[in-house]
Parts: C-alpha cells; structure tokens; sequence
C-alpha cells in the first residue's frame, strides 16, 4: 500500500468510528424535566437531526409530558417511537406535538425514530 492509501483508509476508518460513536454511544448526563402547574413533568425536544436535549431526567411516579417539535424534513424524523411506554405519534413539521405517560420503575428507557436512527433516552428516577 502507498503511503495515500493507508492515509485515506485510516481517515475512512476515523470517520466511521465517529458516525458510530455520534448516533450510538454518545451520552449526555441529561436535563431534568420541568415540573408545570398541572402536575407534569414536562420537556420540550427539538428534532432536527437528533432529539435536543437527547437525555432527559424524570421522577418515577409522576406523569410525564414531552413536547416534540420537528424542524426538517427528513422522513425519519416523521414519527417518534416510546416503545417502553408503548407509545408513539407522528411529528408533523413545524406543530409542537405532546406525548404523555406514566414513569414507573426507575430505570433507562429509549425513544426513537420509526427507523431507529434518531435515539434519546428517558431516565427515570425515585422520586
């Protein structure tokens, strides 16, 4: 192998483990959830290209509202998937879209894309 060679491979290579890392394996600590006057522990994400915030904070027991609001176009982020709490809505551009549920057992729960690719997770701690 030329000298390029190995240069374009290891850059290849570079790249791809950061893709990996990027949608797979990076973890935030997360935000807390903001209590609101009618009880709900209630967080707005943004979904454009990714959830932010992707790692949100709650009290078990206490109900749970996530406000989606989807600004791109892509079809994977046309629907959210809460398979844990078997829930899921579609997030039509631009509207800001309520999913509510009840957290039980503390623990870690993900949410999706309908394809997978877009990943956030849901902490649920004692209260």
């Amino acid at each position: 192998m030329t000298t390029e060679q190995v240069l374009v491979t290891a850059a290849g290579l570079a790249g791809a483990a950061f893709v990996a890392w990027f949608f797979w394996f990076k973890r935030s600590e997360g935000v807390m959830a903001s209590t609101v006057s009618d009880g709900y522990q209630e967080q707005m994400i943004l979904v454009k290209g990714g959830y932010t915030p992707d790692t949100i904070r709650v009290a078990a027991g206490r109900p749970v509202r996530l406000l989606f609001r989807r600004e791109e176009t892509a079809a994977c982020s046309e629907q959210v998937v809460l398979a844990d709490f078997g829930k899921s809505a579609p997030l039509p551009m631009g509207a800001v879209v309520p999913v509510e549920f009840m957290p039980g057992e503390p623990g870690e729960h993900e949410f999706t894309c309908q394809m997978g690719m877009l990943r956030g997770r849901i902490i649920v701690e004692a209260a």
